[in-house]
């Protein structure tokens, strides 16, 4: 919370609630309006927490594949939650927990307790009043604290598992000062063949939105180019709002460009004086405005990075792909991810990966694209391409080292091959008994003694780090000896778990069983995906490898949409 000293905020004020609905079709991009809109209260001084809603039955999002849904982002504490919750962290710079995530799972089966437990006292348990009263105490909850939290629900209004979380928020806003609640409707705003902006889409959705007793204070009108005047004024007619409460959010080269858009737009402003705050904040010139700097930093040339995955879908490797760029930005250098199947790595990989600058293994389960993740290890390491392996990749490095260097014949994980000889890598001990699937892993933050004189060190700066983890398997401690003397070690480990390996005199080959993307920032790179991309730059040469007027030019040409 901001000081009186600075801000002359008065703590009495209590919490501020924005919610935002999306409406006409999902994938808008409510998360990053939200997110960016966080990012610029902040800047001003208030401390901003945000919940993401997710009218899914699913208690979490850990048993998810990721085509529906994207990554699975695992927090500090272990919860595995909507990659929502990763822009939220990214963009508010703030360590969330599994209680900043509602699911409609999570909700009915903690109501569903309390009436077996007898709690109701007899009475017919209904979703009006118990579930939107759970509903309503999980945002409290989740807000206490802080100044402002953000409330995002996913979907679209109209949707039937969305209804309890609408009528809750209708509730929500009844109980308390109408100063302290803010309604925010982000919705389509298309061209017609003619070139002409559409509001028809976004009167439906907000009679959608006031037919179930909600009226939007803020409309964002999600669109190629920003809005004409008179389509903002066409929206404030006949959305019964004031033309001054409609906000363009138009495609930008960077979804880091967005709180830029959104302060060019002076959506923060009107949110700050409709709470009340204007006065409170820190004046303008006196903000924060290091966002800013970092990304809009002029980048000097670019590199490509192989994605060796098995997903082919960004949003699966959402956080990886964040964390190079992070990475860029403290270095001066776009980094342009090469996404490559790795199902068709298993017959051939060198006409793939042999104009690439570096080459990521991220994390993964099951057998689908294993052969061909270990077949880019092997390229990497054989020819000197800076590498990094993640949490699988990790696992498969150690394999590959096993198979080819230390000639054991057959080796691989036990996840993969229930009758291998050499099962390098193996099920954790405290799994042998696990038989449910969610929220079983070794989840979350734990802390890695990080030996001295290392890369690792070197990397971290440290003896130690934490960071995230997400996993069943580990390298079987009856391996250990065969890897004493070896240039390949373990220069990380957290009792008898090993969990960072390097390769001696190569110029960059690093493996983590744990996730160092999650903790990525904008300002604040992670130390293994810097490393990275600083070994690439040095192997490349200070010129940026391929950076070329044509590629230069492609880049500034390409829109980001979300």
């Amino acid at each position: 919370m901001p000081t009186e000293s600075d801000t002359h905020y008065d703590p009495e004020l209590g919490n501020k609630f924005i919610f935002v609905t999306g409406g006409v079709m999902s994938g808008l991009g409510k998360g990053i309006t939200a997110a960016s809109t966080g990012r610029l209260l902040k800047n001003a001084g208030f401390d901003v927490t945000a919940v993401k809603i997710d009218p899914y039955l699913n208690v979490d999002a850990g048993t998810m594949n990721p085509y529906q849904h994207g990554e699975v982002y695992v927090l500090e504490d272990g919860g595995e939650v909507d990659l929502d919750l990763g822009n939220y962290e990214r963009f508010l710079d703030v360590d969330m927990t599994s209680d900043h995530n509602v699911t409609t799972g999570k909700t009915y089966q903690h109501v569903i307790e309390k009436e077996r437990a007898g709690d109701y006292l007899g009475k017919t348990v209904q979703i009006i009043p118990h579930v939107t009263d759970d509903i309503k105490r999980r945002i409290r909850e989740a807000a206490d604290g802080t100044d402002v939290c953000i409330v995002e629900v996913g979907g679209t209004v109209g949707d039937i598992e969305g209804m309890p979380y609408l009528e809750a928020l209708r509730q929500f806003a009844h109980e308390e000062d109408e100063e302290d609640i803010l309604f925010v409707h982000v919705t389509l705003v298309p061209y017609s063949k003619n070139g002409e902006q559409k509001t028809k889409p976004t009167q439906h959705s907000v009679k959608e939105v006031r037919s179930i007793g909600l009226q939007p204070d803020v409309i964002v009108g999600r669109c190629e180019d920003r809005l004409e005047p008179e389509t903002k004024e066409k929206i404030a007619l006949f959305c019964d709002i004031p033309t001054e409460a409609v906000f363009s959010n138009p495609d930008v080269e960077d979804v880091y460009h967005v709180p830029l858009m959104v302060e060019d737009e002076g959506l923060d402003q009107y949110v700050l004086e409709r709470f009340g705050l204007a006065e409170e904040a820190l004046p303008e010139g006196e903000r924060a405005n290091d966002w800013r700097e970092i990304v809009t930093t002029e980048k000097d040339g670019a590199v490509d990075v192989a994605l060796v995955g098995k997903y082919d879908l960004e949003d699966a490797y959402m956080s990886i792909h964040e964390s190079l760029k992070h990475a860029g930005f403290e270095l001066g250098i776009d980094v342009n991810v090469r996404w490559i199947h790795a199902d068709g790595m298993a017959d051939g990989y060198d006409d793939q990966l042999e104009d690439v600058d570096g080459i990521i293994v991220p994390g993964g389960f099951g057998m689908r694209g294993s052969e061909g993740k270990i077949r880019a290890v092997q390229y990497a390491r054989e020819n000197d391409v800076p590498f990094l392996g993640l949490c699988l990749g990790f696992q498969m490095a150690v394999v590959e080292y096993a198979r080819n260097v230390l000639g054991l014949e057959g080796a691989h994980s036990a996840e993969m091959d229930e009758e291998t000889p050499h099962p390098v890598i193996d099920i954790l001990p405290e799994q042998y008994e696990v038989e449910e699937m969610g929220g079983t892993m070794r989840l979350g933050g734990h802390t890695t003694v990080i030996e001295p004189e290392t890369l690792a060190y070197e990397l971290y700066g440290d003896t130690s780090c934490s960071e995230r983890h997400r996993h069943r398997y580990e390298v079987n401690p009856e391996y250990f000896e065969h890897f004493e003397d070896e240039p390949l070690t373990f220069s990380g480990t957290a009792g008898n778990r090993m969990e960072i390996l390097e390769l001696e005199g190569h110029p960059y080959f690093l493996g983590t069983q744990f996730h160092p993307e999650y903790t990525s920032r904008p300002g604040q790179p992670s130390p293994p995906f810097l490393g990275l991309v600083e070994a690439v730059l040095e192997e490349a040469g200070t010129d940026g490898g391929t950076d070329d007027a044509e590629t230069q030019e492609a880049d500034a040409e390409t829109e980001v949409t979300y």
